[in-house]
Order: structure tokens, then C-alpha cells, then sequence
């Protein structure tokens, strides 16, 4: 059985920043050939960081399948996909509460902060009060 071709016709190119420059494109391609479909893709991504996302998203389809039980390549992308959204979500929400929680920290200190400040603005007040005049 041959493999299936790359589809080469269906590129999309992404535009890339470069320092002290207008946006250029950059062609960086990466074939994609998973669950059956073969295609290329163009991204301004460096390509070892491209390998790297498509070498995870192969771990999360093989994960996918191996909990699942699916074959079926299309239920399997969906699956997939949708697990993948909700690891992204659930890291979210962890950012968010421990954004929470240092916001709440820092807010506990600010007012521990204040508190011993007004103590030794009392204690400088309290010795002035006390000192004897200079003659």
C-alpha cells in the first residue's frame, strides 16, 4: 500500500516579524502526515519548534487512541482536539488561581507592611513627644 502523497498545492504562508524590519514572509515548511492525511504546511515558526508541536500533537493522537480505544482517524483528531483544549483550559485556570493567590499574598503583606510602618511612626511620635527640649 503506497503512502499518501503530500498535498503541496494547499500552502499557507504566515507572516514573520524580523528585527528592525517591515514583516516578510518566511517559508517554513512542515509535512504533515498523520492519521492518514498527508499535507504541507508553511509557518513563519522555526522549523525545530514546528517539529517539536507536531512530534507532541503525534504523542496526544497516539494517547488519544490508547484511552479511547477509536481507530477511526477522524474521531480520533476530534478526541484529540478536544482533549488538548481541555489541558489548555485547565492550565488556565491553575495560572489564574495562582495569579490569585500572589495577589492575595501580596495584598496580606502590603497590610503587614503598613501595619509595622504606622507602629514605628507611633514609636518615632511617642519619643518626640517625650524628649525634653533643647535649651
Amino acid at each position: 500500500m503506497d503512502a499518501p502523497q503530500p498535498d503541496t498545492e494547499n500552502k499557507d504562508s504566515v507572516l514573520e516579524s524580523q528585527p528592525g524590519t517591515e514583516p516578510v514572509i518566511t517559508p517554513h515548511d512542515l509535512l504533515i502526515d498523520i492519521l492518514g492525511a498527508s499535507f504541507y504546511i508553511t509557518a513563519g515558526e522555526d522549523p525545530a519548534y514546528l517539529d517539536e508541536v507536531l512530534a507532541k500533537y503525534k504523542i496526544a493522537v497516539a494517547n488519544t487512541r490508547s484511552i479511547s480505544g477509536m481507530q477511526d482517524p477522524l474521531k480520533v483528531a476530534i478526541l484529540t482536539g478536544f482533549l488538548l483544549c481541555d489541558e489548555i483550559n485547565k492550565l488556565k485556570l491553575q495560572i489564574e488561581e495562582e495569579q490569585a493567590n500572589t495577589d492575595a499574598q501580596r495584598a496580606d503583606e502590603a497590610k503587614e507592611l503598613d501595619l509595622l510602618t504606622r507602629k514605628i511612626i507611633d514609636r518615632i511620635d511617642r519619643f518626640f513627644e517625650q524628649a525634653q527640649p533643647l535649651p
